[in-house]
């Protein structure tokens, strides 16, 4: 079966609109596809074929100070109306992050006016990369891989840390609203992915992304042998943002067995 549940449009960090998003998903077959952009649900409105509503919701790891990306899915809990008001905090969180971030690139000499970014992203995400674009358009830098490598890159003189919703109160809340969750990308995060989901799977952390793009056969197996031993459903998506990643076009194949797994995990009622 061929999945997409992680994927970002322009109401994120994604370079193209959700029904372009939802279109390339359809012209590859996508059996499943949940659009997961960063801590908003407003493209996950868009349906193709079987959908759900998704978030990537960025979270802080205590012990480590990291931010851990967690991935929510939709299987109608009647809470999640109160997911989505959390993350509307979170938003704005965002949206004040920017505005430090733009008084520390004008101490450095370059003048970004935010609050058009602001407002032009109503109900979506903002982050570097809005800057990063902005700082583009104004000539300030030739690219926005130049603007990161010198301004915007973490723990650099712009950076301000973004202080997430702590991982355990997002499962928390991804629990009671009767969200599917799954660990995105555990290579990023090594040896503390183990230990997340062996703290975190009795709580509502069901899955792990074990089917993404650039996983040769040993590093997958990792992941799938983990997701076994700890009685996890092993989960599928691209981590598409746009044409030019390196993976072309949304869209990941799992094992029909894996699959068939997934599938009904994802359909499992909220009650």
């Amino acid at each position: 079966m061929r999945f997409e549940l992680h994927c970002h449009s322009t109401e994120s960090d994604g370079t193209e609109a959700p029904a372009e998003v939802v279109a390339r998903a359809e012209a590859r077959n996508v059996d499943v596809f949940a659009m997961t952009d960063h801590d908003t649900c407003t493209g996950a409105t868009m349906k193709t074929g079987h959908s759900l509503r998704g978030v990537e919701i960025s979270c802080d790891e205590p012990k480590t100070g990291r931010t851990i990306h967690v991935l929510a899915y939709d299987r109608g809990g009647a809470a999640w109306s109160e997911l989505e008001a959390k993350l509307v905090e979170t938003r704005e969180k965002r949206r004040n992050r920017l505005r430090v971030m733009a008084v520390r690139l004008e101490r450095r000499g370059i003048k970004i006016d935010v609050e058009p970014l602001i407002a032009k992203a109503t109900g979506r995400s903002v982050g570097r990369p809005d800057l990063a674009r902005a700082m583009v358009e104004a000539k300030h830098v030739t690219s926005m891989k130049e603007a990161f490598s010198r301004h915007l890159f973490d723990g650099g003189p712009v950076d301000v840390p973004h202080h997430a919703l702590p991982i355990a109160d997002a499962i928390a809340l991804g629990r009671a609203a009767g969200a599917a969750m799954s660990l995105a990308h555990p290579h990023l995060y090594d040896h503390l992915s183990v230990e997340l989901l062996e703290r975190h799977r009795n709580d509502g952390l069901g899955g792990v992304e074990a089917f993404y793009p650039g996983y040769d056969p040993r590093e997958r197996a990792r992941w799938t042998e983990l997701a076994d031993k700890l009685g996890l459903v092993c989960t599928g998506g691209s981590d598409w943002h746009g044409p030019k990643d390196a993976q072309a076009q949304p869209g990941v194949d799992l094992p029909d067995d894996r699959g068939a797994r997934l599938h009904a995990w994802l359909l499992e009622s909220a009650a």
